[in-house]
């Protein structure tokens, strides 16, 4: 998610609405089987991030660790087709300190002349079962649901028509609180998924899943046109649970005013702050921005916030060595 900042602050510029999100790579076990099953969860979070975040970014941290050993075992299976291909190669197109995915090793793949384009890289070798195919350190998908909760963000299963058996899967993930999944698609809505939403009481939500992999079988951003009463029933659901996201952040800070607890106040939204005119340890500018940044005018004025706002009207914030209370601005 370290992308996010540079994507609000550029997003402000063209009158765009961000909202922070990752989709997380998860294994699905019945139990009763050994077979295992990829699913990928989508947690979407308010404009101030997760309420804890060094939760939420220690366990991407752990699967951003066995994607690296996934990405060489990927290698290992391609040298062991007669596609020779070098761990250099494929870290050198990631980047340095990105965890490798199969994008990383597809590219290398098409510069190495093994295969034409992206696409016949995933359709021969890297798809999900495929032959240079390998699992990382993914956690199981309840896990993931149960730690989005957790953080304040809301769960959605991405792309069901992709698994073996979706509905047992979105019962599963219904019962520890999946929120929703996507039914709608480039090529339009899938019935047999609204109707298992319904069956479920979830929301329909759905996404172009673009991973700039290229060629055909990818849809293009902005592909998927969402109804807008599916955005309003999106945020009928969201709105109160990033309230509550927040008003944790808030009460954190109000709590133990640490240099840690206000960099998560500030994470998304420092550089429009920084640009106000009054400097960033003017405690009550500084929180009524925020506030005007994450929430509605009617959310803001709820007795909540209200509430928090008292007190830390009562709290001074450190920074450069100055302590500079909350009511001063």
């Amino acid at each position: 998610m370290s992308g996010i900042p540079e994507a609000i602050e550029t997003a402000r510029r063209f009158g765009i609405k961000i909202i922070p999100g990752v989709e997380i790579s998860t294994i699905f076990s019945q139990r009763g089987s050994e077979s295992e099953e990829p699913v990928h969860i989508l947690a979407y979070y308010s404009s101030c991030g997760p309420s804890k975040y060094e939760e939420l970014e220690n366990f991407l941290a752990n699967i951003r660790d066995g994607r690296f050993l996934r990405a060489k075992d990927m290698i290992l299976k391609l040298n062991k087709l007669k596609l020779p291909l070098k761990w250099e190669h494929v870290a050198k197109i990631a980047g340095k300190g990105v965890a490798p995915g199969r994008l990383h090793v597809a590219r290398a793949m098409v510069e190495a002349g093994h295969v034409e384009n992206l696409k016949q890289a995933f359709a021969r070798y890297l798809y999900d079962g495929g032959p240079a195919y390998s699992t990382g350190s993914e956690p199981l998908a309840e896990v993931a649901v149960q730690l989005i909760h957790r953080t304040g963000g809301l769960a959605v299963l991405a792309h069901p028509w992709a698994l073996k058996n979706p509905a047992a899967i979105i019962r599963k993930l219904k019962d520890v609180g999946l929120h929703g999944l996507e039914v709608y698609r480039s090529d339009g809505k899938l019935v047999a998924y609204t109707d298992l939403a319904d069956t479920y009481g979830l929301l329909k939500l759905g996404g172009s899943d673009y991973h700039g992999r290229g060629g055909h079988g990818e849809s293009e951003l902005g592909s998927v046109k969402l109804p807008v009463l599916v955005l309003n029933d999106f945020l009928k659901v969201a709105r109160p649970i990033w309230c509550g996201a927040i008003k944790e952040i808030l009460e954190s800070y109000a709590d133990e005013p640490s240099d840690s607890n206000l960099s998560h106040i500030t994470r998304y939204g420092r550089g429009k702050m920084l640009k106000r005119n009054y400097p960033l340890n003017c405690g009550k500018g500084l929180v009524d921005e925020c506030l005007s940044l994450w929430l509605t005018n009617e959310e803001r004025q709820s007795a909540e916030f209200e509430a928090i706002k008292l007190k830390l009207s009562h709290v001074s914030i450190n920074q450069g060595g100055l302590n500079v209370p909350i009511e001063s601005v």
